[in-house]
């Protein structure tokens, strides 16, 4: 039967390969190691900081610039995302500043211009600009952007 210290090391040399392939935060690795007494959990999450596998900060700052660029999220669902996954203000707020602004705010003219297109056909229009918003502020974009660009968008 295996010792325990061996399903800890086993268990380390897991998280390291999984770390070294993709960004993880501390709340996905706290996750994967739930099985494990939490002096030991707390044990790899240390090694894993301590050896530079595991840093929440570079891990915001990955996930703001992916979803932002790949995906278009805004900032508003951004921050809610990582705050789920539980990544301190400061390391979100740095995250957020990291942010390509000038490519965020034409993918997210892109994103809109085409809802918009889509919505051509709808015939009312407190149910067009309805959708529209519900559209823009669930992909985290703020109201005021939002209305900006459906004000801009119903003119032309």
């Amino acid at each position: 039967m295996p010792s325990d210290n061996d399903e800890k090391t086993r268990m380390l040399g897991r998280m390291m390969r999984l770390c070294a392939g993709r960004e993880c935060c501390s709340s996905d690795i706290r996750r994967k190691l739930a099985a494990l007494p939490t002096a030991d959990a707390q044990e790899i999450l240390d090694t894993l900081r301590r050896e530079g596998y595991l840093d929440d900060a570079r891990y915001a700052r990955a996930f703001a610039r992916d979803k932002s660029a790949l995906q278009g999220w805004g900032s508003l669902k951004i921050q809610l995302a990582l705050q789920k996954k539980q990544i301190d203000a400061a390391a979100i707020a740095d995250a957020l500043e990291a942010i390509d602004l000038p490519a965020a705010d034409a993918r997210k003219e892109q994103l809109l211009h085409a809802k918009w297109k889509a919505l051509a056909r709808e015939e009312d229009p407190r149910r067009k600009q309805a959708k529209f918003f519900r559209y823009a502020l669930g992909r985290g974009y703020g109201y005021e952007e939002t209305k900006r660009i459906y004000d801009h968008l119903r003119r032309d």
